[in-house]
């Protein structure tokens, strides 16, 4: 492009070079740890490594030119993160399918990945301004709240593990409330800039605190409502409290208001003791969560408690440095290519792995944050800040819950764990924190020309 004709200019060549040598030095820990996974198992290195590496490499590279296209202004750092995470978790799922563990599959992973990375340019090359996405604020809600409840249909939705959270569609299963989420972040976003005035207003003056008005109790109670609806109906509490905290978070982003905070804290608590006592398969979490070495919650038909008590003993065994990967016994944990994979991780990374790989979570809800800062306008701070919270929230539900700090939820980690839905959803995250980002950090237009001519003059 040329800043002569008033087009923006894209990223120069040195911006260019940093984020291609940082997506780079990514994908080469992806592959020494692959290659650390084979000379762990049987002292050498594994056969697959080139095409693993140049998959993950192209699809990346791919990713990278679309980005520099369409968003080149976009934080430099969210793609070379992401694909770190996103990396780590294909060695760690590739190490557990050396286990024979059945459902594990670096392959599949793989293809995910791919179609990841597809939904993460389409989103890019689609979504031209994210700002047209409060224009269709009540068409996302009701997106979001049909997207819940399909599971909840007959013949399409399918019950696995004791959660009706999926749907079936030929030979594949889809958990549609990993997209519901997107959908739904977006209305409360919009949602909330246009009430937001509205809802700031202080009622009655308790302590220290200034509450709302009663009649402004009404978003905040429905939420609470379609929560607990899907905690009862679809035995989803990971989902239930991933929705109640995104929109209460959103809240209080908005009207800078504390008492939306405990309001919304007295509803969860008063939700999950009244499920507690109610239903069975509530119950049986809390207790698992009481006394794990309980032997009659060993083998709970769902939940029980061996799966946990396995986690935390893969973890206890890591200790400081971990055993090395390769070298540990991830077979011996449920699920440790999905639900536990961060159990299985800290085995053989130990305390230090895990310390780092949650520093690299905390990077990129860092970068989401910043976006929020530096967005224009109020629906893009909104929005970028809602999206960087779920991601965070996510991660504190699934770390909290393999570490026995909350009752266990059934999410997974965000790019790590195997499967196609979640890791899908969360490459259209990234697209939208990156659109946003482009958006922010882009120079107005008499700086973009400004720019532009010196680098025809430098030429």
């Amino acid at each position: 492009m040329s800043a002569v004709d008033g087009e923006p200019v894209p990223m120069t060549a040195k911006r260019r070079g940093a984020q291609l040598a940082m997506l780079a030095f990514a994908v080469l820990i992806v592959m020494a740890a692959y290659a650390s996974v084979g000379l762990g198992i049987d002292k050498k290195i594994p056969s697959g490594m080139l095409t693993y590496g140049l998959g993950l490499g192209g699809l990346m590279l791919a990713a990278y030119l679309v980005l520099a296209k369409f968003a080149p202004w976009a934080d430099p750092l969210l793609l070379p993160l992401v694909t770190l995470v996103n990396g780590l978790g294909l060695v760690m799922i590739y190490r557990i399918e050396q286990t024979g563990q059945a459902g594990a599959s670096a392959t599949n992973q793989l293809m995910w990945t791919a179609l990841g990375v597809v939904m993460f340019s389409a989103t890019l090359i689609v979504l031209k301004d994210h700002r047209a996405l409060q224009r269709l604020t009540y068409t996302a809600g009701f997106v979001g709240v049909g997207l819940l409840v399909l599971p909840l249909l007959p013949f399409i939705g399918k019950e696995i593990n004791g959660a009706r959270i999926w749907i079936g569609i030929g030979g594949f299963t889809i958990q549609p409330a990993e997209f519901a989420k997107l959908a739904l972040v977006v209305f409360f976003a919009g949602y909330l800039v246009a009430k937001r005035d509205v809802l700031a207003l202080a009622g009655r003056r308790l302590l220290f605190i200034d509450l709302p008005r009663a009649r402004d109790l009404g978003p905040v109670l429905i939420t609470w409502a379609v929560s607990l609806g899907v905690l009862v109906m679809q035995k989803d509490l990971g989902s239930s409290l991933l929705l109640f905290g995104a929109f209460i978070a959103m809240l209080y982003i908005a009207t800078q208001r504390t008492s939306w905070v405990l309001i919304g804290v007295l509803l969860f608590v008063g939700g999950a003791i009244l499920a507690g006592q109610v239903f069975s398969h509530v119950h049986d979490r809390f207790e698992v969560f009481l006394d794990p070495q309980d032997p009659a919650l060993y083998d709970r038909p769902f939940g029980g408690s061996y799966q946990l008590l396995q986690g935390l003993f893969g973890i206890g065994s890591g200790g400081i440095l971990g055993t090395g990967l390769g070298q540990g016994h991830p077979k011996l944990i449920p699920l440790s290519f999905s639900d536990f994979i961060f159990a299985a991780t800290g085995e053989e990374l130990g305390l230090t792995g895990l310390m780092a790989l949650l520093m690299v979570y905390a990077l990129i809800v860092q970068r989401g944050l910043r976006t929020a800062l530096a967005a224009r306008d109020p629906f893009s701070k909104l929005l970028a800040g809602g999206l960087a919270f779920i991601l965070a929230w996510q991660l504190f539900i699934i770390v909290g819950g393999v570490t026995r700090l909350i009752p266990l939820t059934g999410l997974v980690t965000p790019f790590m764990s195997a499967g196609g839905s979640a890791l899908l959803a969360n490459w259209m995250l990234i697209a939208l924190l990156v659109r946003m980002s482009d958006a922010a950090r882009r120079p107005p237009p008499q700086a973009i020309q400004d720019e532009g001519l010196t680098q025809v003059m430098q030429r």
